[in-house]
């Protein structure tokens, strides 16, 4: 494969009303469907610290501890995709973040009515999701798969 397209990878995380209403397969499937290969997977319940880091945006907002307190009412199940575009590819299968604006056929659009219990997190760019993979995942949970089936989800000259 040519460097030129390598392969991007991204950051998802199913929340915990995705776990309570038991849809992490369904929702998984709908990803390995598209063609997108997991690379790393675990489920892990987020700490304070983390939820801080990973919301620095949100911390002094008002509603961060309705957040934080939604986001460890189980644990979250942790996905490193890959794939050409990857991110861009996964913001639109998950939809507008509001799953209200979101159309039938995302992921939000299926499962989710809210603003806030959205169903999944979806990294925004290449470079947040490389920021977001390593606070996530240790570079060992984080699996290289090479060429492995790469040629029944592209045409070769996608990869040239």
């Amino acid at each position: 494969m040519n460097q030129d397209k390598k392969l991007e990878r991204t950051l998802v995380l199913l929340k915990p009303n995705i776990v309570m209403r038991g849809l992490m397969g369904e929702i998984i499937t709908r990803f390995e469907r598209k063609g997108l290969r997991i690379v790393g997977m675990k489920m892990m319940q987020l700490s304070d610290a983390l939820l801080a880091e990973h919301y620095a945006h949100l911390v002094a907002k008002p509603f961060f501890p309705i957040l934080r307190n939604s986001m460890q009412a189980t644990p979250v199940v942790a996905l490193c995709l890959e794939g050409l575009d990857v991110v861009r590819v996964v913001r639109a299968m998950a939809g507008p973040t509001n799953g209200r604006d979101a159309q039938p056929g995302t992921i939000r659009g299926d499962y989710s009515v809210s603003n806030q219990h959205n169903v999944v997190h979806a990294s925004d760019c290449v470079e947040v999701a490389a920021v977001e993979l390593a606070r996530f995942f240790q570079a060992d949970e984080i699996f290289e798969l090479g060429d492995l089936n790469i040629n029944r989800l592209y045409a070769l000259d996608e990869l040239d």
